[in-house]
């Protein structure tokens, strides 16, 4: 079933399930694939699925693909969220055949939990070498909006998920991780924390508010949306900002940190590796896809890195003109938390 809800001034497409008090948004209703994460939690709200949704839309637009970003919400509580996530994607299976929603794992959702899907979905390659590219994305980012890694000192906020990976990619790099945080708590480590020490979160006496105000090169943010709020801005001393997760960074922040001089790069670009894992165009091995997405991502920042109005609007400019040359109206609103 279809429910349109108003958000600002535009109307969002929500299809909600049958079976389970689930719902997807679809960011552009029209688009022949559509991709999004899927969450769960006691509620999941339509608004941040559609600001998640957005993001995707524009990672697409920046790399001319005609494809949409989705994003769905599975609202269950703990003990009953293994059937509700059982029937969503037995009831989505369709949809993923024909591309028209092709999921990916949030909150809750493990990668595990989407694998009856796997054998249905189009997308050339999902899981870790997607995973690989996005990293690889996220690392190809931060070195051209920075200059370069060697030498630089980093902080990863959020070092769940991928965070010993990201870790690992820019050692190689030759740069230091001296701040790390995982929820509430924070760890820093002056003279880089050891390589060996990073495949697991460090323990740490702070918390993660006082590891984040370490001065750092750059800091790398994606544990949730929003994660880096103005308040959070106002206490950052970091040049660089580089998403590894869907907006992290709020509209206020992004003023604060712009007054402070610090570079952001929009997540719709350092987060969309995985895209040429998907849908790769040559050489399919894992490193050839991985070295591709690297090389798109820098392109992309190198032809808006001296925009006078910075990378961010550079950025929704350039994928909002690619969205028209398809689109009758673009969407309402751009890709920050709120």
């Amino acid at each position: 079933m279809v429910d349109c809800r108003y958000r600002g001034e535009q109307v969002l497409p929500i299809e909600k399930l049958e079976t389970v008090d689930a719902f997807i948004v679809f960011d552009l209703a029209d688009a022949p694939e559509s991709v999004g994460v899927v969450r769960s939690a006691r509620k999941i709200l339509p608004g941040g699925a559609s600001d998640l949704a957005r993001s995707m839309t524009y990672a697409f637009a920046t790399f001319e693909m005609r494809r949409s970003g989705a994003s769905a919400g599975i609202n269950a509580l703990d003990d009953d969220r293994a059937e509700a996530v059982a029937k969503f994607t037995a009831e989505i299976a369709p949809m993923v055949a024909s591309g028209r929603f092709l999921p990916e794992p949030g909150t809750r959702v493990p990668r595990t939990a989407l694998d009856s899907l796997a054998e249905a979905d189009p997308r050339s390659s999902v899981g870790e070498v997607a995973d690989q590219a996005a990293v690889a994305g996220v690392v190809a980012a931060a070195a051209s909006a920075a200059g370069g890694l060697d030498g630089r000192t980093v902080a990863i906020e959020g070092f769940n998920g991928t965070g010993p990976a990201l870790a690992a990619a820019v050692a190689e790099q030759g740069a230091k991780v001296i701040t790390v945080t995982s929820g509430t708590k924070g760890a820093i480590d002056q003279d880089g924390f050891p390589t060996d020490a990073l495949g697991s979160i460090p323990e740490g006496d702070q918390t993660a508010t006082e590891a984040l105000a370490e001065p750092v090169d750059v800091l790398f943010a994606g544990s949730k949306m929003g994660a880096v709020n103005h308040t959070v801005a106002e206490q950052l001393s970091a040049g660089t900002v580089v998403p590894h997760g869907p907006i992290p960074v709020t509209a206020r922040a992004l003023a604060v940190l712009g007054r402070a001089g610090t570079t952001v790069v929009p997540d719709f670009i350092s987060t969309a590796g995985s895209l040429f894992a998907w849908w790769p165009t040559g050489d399919p091995s894992p490193d050839a896809i991985a070295a591709d997405a690297g090389a798109q991502i820098t392109a992309s920042l190198e032809e808006i890195a001296d925009h006078p109005d910075g990378l961010f609007l550079a950025a929704a400019h350039r994928a909002e003109s690619f969205l028209a040359t398809w689109q009758d109206s673009l969407p309402f609103g751009r890709p920050l938390a709120s």
